[in-house]
This record gives C-alpha cells, sequence and structure tokens, in this order.
C-alpha cells in the first residue's frame, strides 16, 4: 500500500464517526487517556538496572450512535509510536520484534462499524454485523483497560488485535456467539495497515455466556494464518482460550476479578498461560493484584538485546522459558469528572521470575545476572471525556444486557472500565 493509500484510508477512517453524526442528532462522545510515567527494572538484559521515564497509552478517541443505537462507530488514535518509539520496559513481554519490551501499538488502534438488528421487539434476540479495523473475537480484554498497568506477558496469546476484521454476532438471550474473518499477519511498525490481500485467511469463533448478574464466561478459538510473517510463509498458528469475570458494584465499592487459560500452538511449539487478577475500589482507594504465569519462545536476539529479527525463522528459537510474575498496584483518585477530568496516581510493583522450561541454549541466569527481575512503576492515569471502553466486543456482544447491547461505549467517571 502506497503512502498516498494509507492517508486516504487513514483520513477515511477518522471520518467513519463524523459523517455518522454529521447525519444524525444521536450521541457523539470524545475522550482522551495517556499515562506519564516513571519506570524501573532490575535487571534487564545484559545485567543491571534501567530506568525510564515514558508516556504510555496515548490515545484520542471518539464513537457516535445512529438510528436510535443501532448503528454504531468507534474509533481510537493512539500515538505510542511517537511516544514509545523503542517499547515500554516490561519484563518478559514480547511480540512484533520486542522482548522483554512492550512494542508500540499502531496509530490505527481501533476503528469499528457495528450495525445491530433486533430479531424479537424485546432484544433478547439479536443480530450484529461490524466491519473496520480492530480486535478479534477471541480471548479476553485488552491489557490497556484493565486494573494493571503492567501488560500480562501472554498479550499475544490471549488476544488478538489491530487486524482488518468482519464479525458476525448472534445473541440469544444470556448468550452471544461470534464468528469473524480477518487477517492473519500481524503488524511489525506503527503505522503498519493490514495486508488486505490476506483478509479472511485466519477466522476464530466465540461463544459468551452471561449466567448470572456481573458474571461472564467466555470460551474461543482462532485459526491465525502466518502471524508472523506479513507474506504469509511463516508457521500458522492454533489459539484456545477460556475466562471467567465477575464485577460487583456495592454500598461497600466496586469489585472486578478475573481468570484466564490460553494456548497457543505453531507447528510442534507450544505455549500455555494462566492468569488471575482482581481489584477493588472504596470511595477515592484502588488496590489490584495479578498473578501470572506464562511460557514464550526465547528467539534468537539482535545487537539490540531488547530486539528480535523479523519474519523469524524456525531455528531461531533458543528454547521456551516460564515467566511466573506478582503484580500490585495502589491507586488514589484524586479528580473524578471535573468538568471530565480524571486524575489517578498509582504505584505498581511487579516480581518476576524466570526458568527454563526446555532444554536449550538460552539461560535466563547468564542472559539476565538473576532469575528474579523487579519491576517498579510510578505513573499518573489521566483521562478526559470519555473513558477506555473494553476493546473487541462489538454489536450485540458489548455488554451483559440483551436490550442494552446496541449501546455505545460508557461515558461513566471511572478510569477503567472493567
Amino acid at each position: 500500500m502506497t503512502a498516498v493509500s494509507r492517508m486516504l484510508l487513514a483520513a477515511t477512517l477518522v471520518a467513519w464517526p463524523a459523517t455518522l453524526v454529521a447525519q444524525t442528532e444521536d450521541e457523539v462522545t470524545i475522550g482522551f487517556h495517556a499515562v506519564p510515567a516513571f519506570i524501573q527494572v532490575d535487571p534487564v538484559p545484559g545485567g543491571g538496572e534501567l530506568s525510564e521515564v515514558r508516556l504510555l497509552h496515548p490515545v484520542a478517541m471518539l464513537s457516535a450512535t445512529s438510528l436510535d443505537g443501532y448503528l454504531t462507530a468507534m474509533g481510537m488514535l493512539n500515538v505510542e509510536g511517537v511516544t514509545i518509539p523503542d517499547g515500554e520496559l516490561s519484563p518478559g513481554s514480547w511480540g512484533e520484534g520486542f522482548v522483554d519490551r512492550r512494542h508500540p501499538h499502531t496509530y490505527a488502534h481501533e476503528f469499528m462499524v457495528s450495525a445491530w438488528q433486533p430479531l424479537r421487539t424485546d432484544g433478547t434476540v439479536a443480530l450484529s454485523f461490524s466491519l473496520g479495523k480492530g480486535f478479534v473475537p477471541f480471548g479476553s480484554d485488552d491489557p490497556m483497560t484493565r486494573p494493571i498497568l503492567r501488560y500480562p506477558v501472554n498479550h499475544h496469546l490471549s488476544q488478538i488485535l489491530e487486524r482488518a476484521v468482519g464479525v458476525a454476532a448472534l445473541r440469544i438471550g444470556p448468550a452471544a456467539l461470534e464468528g469473524s474473518l480477518f487477517n492473519g499477519d500481524e503488524p511489525t511498525r506503527p503505522d503498519d495497515w493490514p495486508r488486505v490481500k490476506r483478509f479472511g485467511d485466519s477466522w476464530s469463533a466465540r461463544l459468551t455466556l452471561w449466567p448470572a448478574t456481573g458474571m461472564e464466561l467466555q470460551g474461543s478459538y482462532a485459526s491465525v494464518e502466518s502471524p508472523e510473517h506479513r507474506e504469509g510463509a511463516g508457521l500458522d498458528s492454533r489459539k484456545w482460550s477460556a475466562s471467567a469475570r465477575l464485577e460487583r458494584s456495592s454500598d461497600a465499592g466496586q469489585w472486578y476479578a478475573m481468570a484466564e487459560w490460553a494456548r497457543t500452538t505453531e507447528g510442534v511449539s507450544g505455549y500455555s498461560t494462566a492468569l488471575a487478577e482482581a481489584s477493588m475500589r472504596r470511595g477515592a482507594f484502588g488496590a489490584a493484584y495479578r498473578f501470572e504465569r506464562t511460557e514464550r519462545p526465547e528467539e534468537l536476539r539482535l545487537s539490540d538485546p531488547f530486539r528480535s529479527a523479523r519474519p523469524h525463522h524456525d531455528n531461531s528459537t533458543l528454547g521456551t522459558t516460564r515467566w511466573t510474575i506478582h503484580s500490585l498496584n495502589l491507586s488514589l483518585t484524586a479528580v473524578d469528572d471535573w468538568p471530565l477530568l480524571g486524575i489517578e496516581p498509582f504505584v505498581e510493583g511487579s516480581l518476576a521470575q524466570v526458568a527454563s522450561v526446555e532444554a536449550g541454549v538460552f539461560d535466563p541466569v547468564a542472559f539476565y545476572g538473576d532469575d528474579q527481575i523487579w519491576s517498579v512503576t510510578l505513573g499518573v492515569r489521566l483521562a478526559w471525556g470519555q473513558r477506555l471502553h473494553r476493546m473487541g466486543r462489538y454489536g450485540v456482544a458489548t455488554g451483559p444486557s440483551p436490550s442494552l447491547a446496541h449501546e455505545g461505549p460508557s461515558r461513566a467517571p471511572a478510569m477503567h472500565q472493567h
């Protein structure tokens, strides 16, 4: 795709919500979100400690509804390619050529349009179709919307994002079934666009149940063709995921918990993950904890120890490591919705233990200098207007209430939309 074509496509994506609103009197909301943060990690690849100050999650959001909510559009611009071009210090993270750093996401993070059609007047049976660039219906929520700032190691095992995707969803009472077609190739740079000629080479399906108030269960499967090689010559992935999610709100505070399991196989190799996290908020004070145990491939690194070659070769895998990580986040809501502003300072710490899973040439102690890695983050979540929504759920699969499944992203003042 030429630079001119990319600019035209970007302008079209940005114009979707604006055009939708211009033709109706329905609601449009905008929002901004960013996290300035100081991060310290000890040790880093090669040994020693490293500290950085970065602007994380700098996004601008716009959502719009039309036809009484039966047509929705949402867009998210993410400029991490400018603020963290070399990634975010994050022991254990990997993907898109970054290792022990979280990669910057693409500028066009999510741009989706959904049409919702009730099949019963009470809305308990409904159908929706969604199209655009966004999240594949697979796995759990994008970590950006969850209470721990640090992305889990399993990000590329538990989510599939930034693809050209078409989603059909059927809602019957407390259950939703989604199916999608998308392009298998994942981006390698912030300005990458999905390869349109590969659209439809991969697919996914997800079943979600809401058996009780505040409870959500999901199971999903995805067949992804050559995610690591944009031309389609790489190994295919088969992915499974299951999770349970619980939210409660009472006079005592707000509570959230989520547990998930996922597994990805590529050729003869397989990588599994198990994660559990929970948070509570009483008044202005919040606390969150996460436990994670995830396997990742150890790929041959470049002269920069935080980068690996892309596309990688089968013989560039040096072994498999297992990362066991405990993370704790403490926060204070200093300003909430004044007038639409949110300010939430926080401190977060993580302890990661890394070990080899199988025989290989990669030795964690020799590479890092220790098998335990500490990280500390001091930061402030800043938000104005619309808050972060649950990316990856579109149309009738958006929420637990069938009659409200067509409503757009929330403008609730809480800093997180769990």
